[in-house]
């Protein structure tokens, strides 16, 4: 029976079922793929061994050691976005304005997990909404994340000016809905429509497709994993010591509060809010660090609740 196993990488998931294509040949096959209980909840992006039952259809044996796992988190569940990944695209726009809060916890998923981030910031042609924009993105740039400002749909040029910090990386596009994500993916893979149509079709669950993240190949060598677009982005699963590390703007400064429990409000001897005051760290970062805590210690007492 163990002859018949295949190494296979994960593209397209829909909650436990899965399509995944066939890596030990020269031909990939897609395999419709579903997982041996809770311990074989795979990613789009995972390594797996998979074990054919029929002609198209497999169960995963194993999934191997990831480098790195994005994934979102309330109280109650998570929900994998993508593994081995390499970079995190986080899609915005100037029109719908975008959320500065879902903007920053993407930001701190990334950090978390040991992913790099870059912004890309969509709709730049309408002018009377750049200025805001821009000013809600500051101290992302100040921090060192990078901004690339494009109009997909007016501006060609600014999204191939993207291309060379696309090759050969798996990237994943994460944000809102209405951001001009999916017009983002159909410019960079002009087959991205036709490739989510085949996966729909063999997996024959079409109506899946809106909650699917799924993997395309960049014609110049890398991936692209596009994901869902959300309005919430739960980052639960984090403990306190795990989201300071993850404000990259705390870290030179962790360890310096007179309180060594400092929840980095208005405590005296605060190390952080010192910053603040003097300007190096913005106060919406602190207060999202904040929130970001008490729905951790929350999720804590409901887990602990339900034991």
């Amino acid at each position: 029976m163990k002859k018949n196993l295949l190494d296979a990488q994960v593209i397209a998931s829909y909650g436990r079922h899965y399509l995944a294509r066939d890596v030990s040949a020269d031909h990939h096959s897609i395999w419709q793929v579903t997982a041996r209980g809770k311990q074989h909840i795979a990613a789009v992006g995972d390594r797996i061994t998979i074990l054919p039952s029929s002609e198209d259809q497999a169960v995963i044996e194993a999934i191997s050691e990831r480098r790195n796992l994005l994934y979102r988190s309330d109280a109650y569940k998570s929900k994998s976005i993508a593994s081995n990944v390499d970079q995190i695209l986080i899609v915005l726009a100037t029109e719908p304005g975008f959320s500065p809060d879902l903007l920053g916890r993407a930001v701190v998923a990334a950090e978390s997990a040991g992913i790099g981030a870059r912004i890309l910031l969509n709709k730049c042609d309408l002018k009377e909404k750049l200025s805001h924009a821009r000013a809600l993105l500051t101290p992302y740039q100040a921090m060192g994340y990078p901004v690339h400002e494009m109009s997909v749909k007016e501006d060609p040029e600014s999204v191939r000016q993207l291309l060379p910090v696309l090759h050969n990386q798996v990237s994943v596009l994460v944000g809102q809905s209405g951001m001009g994500k999916s017009s983002l993916l159909n410019f960079l893979i002009p087959d991205a429509a036709a490739q989510t149509q085949e996966h729909s079709k063999k997996l024959d669950s079409g109506k899946h497709t809106t909650t699917a993240c799924r993997l395309y190949d960049l014609p110049e060598g890398g991936s692209l994993i596009d994901s869902p677009g959300f309005q919430e982005f739960g980052l639960a699963h984090l403990s306190e010591s795990e989201l300071q590390h993850a404000f990259l703007e705390f870290r030179p400064h962790l360890g310096q509060c007179k309180f060594h429990n400092c929840t980095h409000g208005q405590e005296p001897g605060c190390a952080i809010h010192e910053q603040v005051i003097q300007g190096s760290i913005s106060q919406a970062r602190v207060d999202l660090f904040r929130q970001l805590r008490h729905e951790s210690v929350n999720a804590d007492a409901i887990q602990a609740r339900l034991k």
